[in-house]
């Protein structure tokens, strides 16, 4: 089976065309990472199976970052059809990748999306296939206009330049077929130094006679001498390189000109230019250009703005709309689910097994699943700032800020989208070409508020804070952010330095999301939800069941007749979470099941509690009764459980993922860092809230700036002695300064 490989720059639209053409549904974002691995999947032309790769977004074949050298890697690997899309509205740097694929020898089939209804270019497609000598094809990746001529220029069998393709790698990284394919197509695999007639471009390379007889020096790879080695050599492409077994580079890159990718790039873009003369017209329109942006980029408006987005976002999830609804579907399970468990009843009486169904699966999973329409709406929102384009301004505005702690503005769209889930954020921290910035970005990951925590901060705060718990769940989202802010400068300044960074951002179009776009998100959601749902939780809540009505002795223990397992255990591990005002074995047992999902904290407080699929109501009630299994005694309590819930140990499947990314040993790293960070601020802000429920506003109050006043203190009189300057008059400084100077 046939192999295509979707290859553009980011935000051109390839994840869009691929959806399209094999019917999926894989997430679709306006900036970089949002692909941070290659897609497959199976479609039909006509009676024959492809294969569609979607690659992750690149600008040339020299890659800067892992995503992009996943892309590279994918071309490089044996010969493929290639698609590549390019955005009219983009179409003169896009056409950059394209001649960088001409220039590889790629079979490539151009792909021109036309994305807005006011273009940039308008392109005549015959006049650009002719000066290209490829397929060009027009069409819109959403609207699916123009994919049935593409996809019947997937039939055509054209081998591309040829040469270069065969030069890519050394002969025992070679398939067998790959070997036969090039035996049956020796001619068009002569070795020459004479470039393709539609690349007459590159004839104006200056090439210097020594680098090539250090190219032929060679041989044994198979690959110097050709044309496309010196272009290599001259865009100084260790990746290129190094895949062939050259470690060492620099003697091949002396002999080429000091500005020599400043000399390609100019050529290719003065070739680009000609051809846009010839193919196209340009328009008045400016890519990206909004009157919205004086407003949202205002560099005294963009982050309240921000800020406000945010605020609201949240008010709406965890308030209006989706506490409406959350309330609606938990009154619609508990009407579905009475009957049955009074048929259970019936038949087992108030036996282990009706305590199954009651507490484990009904009112466990039940409680989780009537925060569907919060956890919904909060990932509709974050979809609703991607297809927009706001969130790449979100980049530009956090840029300079994250780049004084060793991040950069591609860490926005990582840690963002910790909001929705940190599993998947992690992932795209790939896309960091620093490796240290890509370690610090996936530590961070966790310390964003995900979607699972939604029903902790719903239901544990809703019962101590009532109408104010907006302001409190607002200032758990901050108070995350700015614990990783604080995380990412220390860990800059010591284990993990960040070297310089590039950050390539484009400003798309302000859009509308579309009907079809909305029902997409929502269903991908609420189908990931109740897969979650109906496996990971209901399993956990069983086990969970089990261990807290079962002695070690297997004896049923329910309803207080003995201690459980789950019980003797959360004994142990209690006195560890004393200080931190929430010492029950039963709040530590919660904490333990979050491990495996953080939905499961509150799903085990119902279970304790013997709350039934009613919901948060009655969960919150609960947790204020000093007779129930799970309470709190005070507000103080209840603040510092929540900051613990917002910082410890990420889920399992986190774990999974950083162990992936970042190795195991900074993943062991991370784990006891989220731990003690999680601790330490839950202990202070403990104390804090303890002493102002005790003393009143004005001691505490007094104590802190006295604190503070200490600590500023001690930092100058730090600072000053390592200055050599700590009193102008001390003749015992001065010698020392003098020392300094000499």
């Amino acid at each position: 089976m046939d192999e295509v490989l979707l290859v553009g720059n980011p935000n051109a639209g390839k994840t869009t065309l691929f959806n399209s053409l094999t019917r999926s549904n894989e997430h679709v974002g306006n900036w970089h990472g949002v692909t941070v691995e290659n897609k497959k999947k199976v479609f039909k032309v006509a009676d024959k199976e492809f294969v569609l790769v979607d690659t992750p977004g690149i600008y040339s074949l020299c890659p800067l970052s892992f995503e992009e050298k996943v892309a590279v890697d994918t071309i490089f690997e044996r010969r493929r059809k290639i698609i590549n899309i390019c955005d009219q509205n983009n179409i003169k740097r896009n056409l950059y990748l394209t001649l960088c694929l001409l220039e590889s020898g790629a079979d490539v089939v151009l792909a021109v999306n036309e994305i807005d209804k006011k273009p940039i270019y308008k392109v005549d497609y015959g006049k650009l296939a002719e000066c290209l000598g490829i397929e060009v094809v027009g069409i819109n990746a959403e609207k699916k206009f123009g994919t049935e001529e593409l996809k019947s220029c997937l039939l055509e069998t054209k081998n591309g330049n040829g040469s270069a393709n065969k030069l890519l790698f050394k002969e025992s990284q070679k398939t067998e077929t790959e070997q036969n394919f090039e035996e049956e197509n020796e001619a068009q695999f002569e070795r020459k130094r004479e470039f393709p007639k539609r690349l007459k471009y590159l004839k104006n390379l200056k090439i210097d006679e020594n680098l090539l007889k250090n190219l032929e020096k060679n041989e044994k790879n198979a690959i110097f001498g050709d044309f496309y080695a010196i272009l290599k050599a001259y865009e100084r492409d260790e990746n290129y390189f190094s895949r062939l077994g050259i470690s060492n580079c620099e003697k091949i890159f002396a002999l080429v000109p000091k500005d020599s990718v400043q000399i390609l790039a100019k050529l290719r873009f003065d070739f680009i230019d000609e051809i846009l003369t010839k193919c196209a017209v340009r328009t008045d329109a400016v890519y990206g250009k909004s009157k919205f942006d004086k407003i949202l980029l205002n560099k005294w408006l963009a982050f309240p703005i921000f800020i406000l987005i945010l605020a609201g976002i949240f008010w709406l999830t965890f308030f209006s709309v989706g506490s409406l609804f959350s309330d609606l579907l938990g009154s619609l399970l508990e009407t579905l689910t009475n009957p049955i468990l009074k048929l259970i009843e019936n038949a087992f009486g108030q036996s282990a097994i009706y305590d199954l169904f009651n507490v484990a699966i009904f009112g466990g999973v039940g409680t989780v699943l009537s925060f569907l329409p919060q956890v919904v709406l909060l990932f509709f929102f974050l979809s609703l700032l991607e297809d927009s384009g706001y969130m790449s301004r979100v980049a530009f505005i956090f840029e300079d800020i994250l780049g004084k702690i060793g991040l950069s503005g591609k860490s926005v769209y990582t840690l963002l989208m910790g909001f929705g889930c940190s599993t998947t954020a992690i992932m795209t921290s790939r896309n960091m070409e620093d490796k240290n910035a890509k370690i610090k970005t996936a530590i961070l990951c966790p310390y964003m508020s995900c979607s699972a925590k939604i029903p902790i901060y719903t239901v544990i705060g809703g019962a101590f804070f009532g109408a104010n718990n907006i302001f409190v769940i607002v200032g758990l989202y901050f108070l995350g952010v700015a614990v990783a802010i604080a995380i990412s400068a220390i860990l800059n300044k010591t284990i993990l330095k960040s070297g310089k960074q590039s950050f390539i951002l484009e400003f798309p179009p302000y859009r509308m999301m579309s009907a079809k776009r909305i029902g997409k998100v929502l269903w991908k959601n609420v189908k990931e939800f109740l897969v979650r749902v109906g496996t990971v939780m209901v399993a956990m809540n069983v086990i969970i069941w089990v261990l807290s009505s079962f002695s070690f002795t297997f004896s049923y223990v329910g309803g207080g007749a003995g201690v459980s397992m789950l019980e003797t255990i959360g004994r142990i591990f209690a006195p560890i979470f004393k200080p931190l005002g929430f010492g029950s074995w039963a709040i530590v047992s919660s904490l333990l099941a979050g491990l495996v999902a953080k939905e499961v904290v509150v799903s085990s407080i119902a279970m304790f509690n013997g709350i039934d699929v009613s919901a948060m109501k009655l969960i919150s009630a609960s947790i204020l009764l000093p007779t129930s299994v799970v309470h709190f005694a005070s507000g103080a309590s209840v603040a510092s459980f929540l900051i613990f819930c917002l910082l410890y140990t990420p889920c399992i499947a986190s774990i999974s993922m950083l162990m992936q990314e970042i190795g195991g040993k900074w993943t062991l790293v991370s784990i006891a860092l989220q731990f003690f960070t999680a601790y330490v601020v839950s202990f202070v802000t403990y104390n804090i809230f303890l002493a102002f429920e005790v003393f009143g506003f004005m001691r505490p109050f007094v104590t802190l700036v006295t604190l503070f006043v200490i600590a500023i203190s001690v930092v100058f009189i730090v600072k000053k002695s390592k200055n050599g300057n700590l009193c102008a008059h001390c003749e015992r400084c001065q010698k020392k300064c003098l020392k300094k100077k000499k």
